[in-house]
């Protein structure tokens, strides 16, 4: 292997754009990794664990871009090297042939839009808080799709915001729906009368479309971005956002959606709930929900049992119904587990999620019967892999850290990386269970059966008596369709389960088994 790269001074594109070049690149035959990225101080720590540095690229900035490729030869690389040029060059003309017009300036492109109320910002982080801050003069919400947004800068922009009576999505903010328009990424799901806040893109995503796909609808689903709920934020936009669903005459129902909020956050967002005159579902995933039980929340142990709760709710249906059909489905999976582990071989489980969030949850409800589990982003510290490369023991990896992502697309848009990691696993004589997740929707991949099914083809050759289970998050109004998705994973054998939750206790239930062996 030989490792080639180039600098481009001043050369700043969006992320997006990096991705799709990325993935352009994955395509050249003899290129085993690549990274195509802007020279902020993060990325160029990702590129020295991830072995892609090369020392000149130590005096670039946020404005320069970085591309490096490690490939068999010579000449492979240098193909590579060669083809972003006429990458960026394709994807410029794309744009121009939108025939829409172009504003090259903010003041632009409000004087273009007459009316418009909300901005999506995705610009290089060192630029972002400042557009940002002119969208908010302006009198406009803003979705900050941007990370590398300071801390500081972050709560500058929220106090602006809250001042000036406007949401601030964001820095990072992946994920939101506003009067039915999905942003980002997101799904297409239905109208109706419950109210989502999240400081989790992919948990907004799992709950919103489990909520659509059980009849109900959304009035508005508005993310946070994670870092709102940390101290030094203090929970402004959550709160923020949690006052205008409450103020909104079509939410009649809200869920709140989170990772464990620093205790003073919590502190303050339970003294709000106090004074919601709505029902409010709470998911803290991994935390204490006893404060927000005590403030008059409903609080929920999965992302499904609060989606049901909220479409329970409103509609006027008993709730106590939910948990007990969430214990029959429990009992239900115990049996088909038992039956499944008679066919099983190996002892561990392997899970390789796209989604963040998911990966989380399925660490928490594995927690109290398996203990930790082994992964780049464990519940507990002692349980970090020594390598990112290599699992050990039960292992689930969240493969849309930096540290898989840095130069690549996103895995919810590009498989490539996760399908190998697929069939290493499924090479692993001790690995009885396979377990993934396929995020579709807008910005997603729009044909996600068409590059998983050739590896699970192929993991099913390495190892017969692997089994291969999922779910899927979407909706059958995304472009992908999440009826036809699921059909052609099934036809291949993958068990597909109806949300997170289920795949994850079902594969709980399955090692449990072959332990007791």
């Amino acid at each position: 292997m030989i490792l080639k790269g180039i600098a481009k001074k001043g050369a700043y594109y969006d992320s997006v754009t990096l991705m799709m070049v990325s993935k352009e690149i994955y395509k050249i035959e003899g290129v085993a990794e690549s990274s195509v990225v802007m020279g902020t101080n993060e990325n160029k720590a990702i590129l020295k664990s991830a072995g892609l540095w090369i020392p000149e690229f130590e005096p670039l900035s946020d404005t320069d871009l970085i591309i490096c490729v490690q490939a068999k030869n010579e000449e492979a690389a240098n193909t590579a090297i060669k083809s972003v040029d006429s990458v960026l060059k394709m994807l410029r003309s794309k744009k121009d042939d939108l025939g829409s017009a172009t504003a090259h300036s903010f003041e632009q492109a409000v004087d273009q839009l007459p009316g418009a109320n909300l901005s999506l910002i995705s610009v290089a982080g060192k630029y972002a808080a400042r557009e940002a801050k002119k969208a908010l003069n302006q009198g406009l919400h803003v979705m900050l799709f941007s990370d590398n947004v300071s801390i500081e800068e972050e709560l500058e922009l929220k106090k602006l915001a809250q001042k000036k009576g406007l949401l601030v999505m964001g820095p990072d903010c992946g994920t939101a729906i506003i009067n039915g328009v999905p942003l980002a990424f997101a799904n297409m799901v239905k109208r109706g009368n419950i109210g989502l806040v999240a400081a989790s893109g992919t948990g907004l995503q799992e709950v919103s479309t489990i909520i659509s796909n059980h009849g109900g609808g959304i009035s508005q689903a508005i993310g946070t971005g994670g870092r709102d709920v940390k101290k030094e934020i203090g929970g402004i936009m959550f709160i923020e956002a949690l006052k205008a669903l409450n103020n909104d005459p079509k939410t009649e129902c809200i869920v709140l959606i989170s990772k464990p909020p620093h205790p003073e956050v919590l502190q303050k967002i339970s003294d709000e709930i106090k004074k919601i005159r709505k029902p409010v579902v709470g998911i803290l995933i991994g935390g204490d929900p006893t404060i927000i039980k005590n403030a008059g929340a409903v609080p929920a142990g999965t992302l499904e049992e609060a989606a049901l709760l909220a479409v329970a709710i409103s509609k006027g249906q008993d709730i106590l119904v939910v948990p007990e059909n969430i214990k029959k489905r429990r009992d239900d999976l115990k049996k088909a587990a038992l039956e499944l582990v008679k066919k099983a071989q190996g002892k561990y489980l392997r899970g390789l999620f796209s989604g963040g969030t998911l990966c989380d949850e399925t660490q928490l409800i594995m927690k109290e019967t398996l203990g930790f589990i082994y992964s780049n982003a464990p519940l507990n510290k002692d349980f970090a892999l020594a390598d990112l490369w290599k699992s050990h023991k039960n292992t689930i990896l969240d493969m849309g850290e930096d540290e898989f992502t840095s130069g690549r697309p996103h895995p919810m848009i590009d498989f490539s990386l996760r399908n190998k990691r697929m069939l290493e696993e499924a090479a692993d004589k001790e690995v009885a269970v396979l377990l993934f997740d396929v995020v579709i929707g807008y910005g997603s991949h729009l044909d996600p059966a068409s590059e998983l099914i050739p590896v699970i083809k192929k993991a099913k050759e390495i190892s017969p008596n692997l089994l291969l289970i999922c779910s899927v998050t979407g909706t059958n109004d995304d472009p992908q369709n999440r009826t036809e998705v699921v059909e052609k994973l099934k036809n291949v054998g993958v068990i597909v389960q109806p949300s997170n939750a289920a795949a994850s206790e079902l594969c709980e239930q399955i090692i449990l088994s072959l332990n007791s062996k």
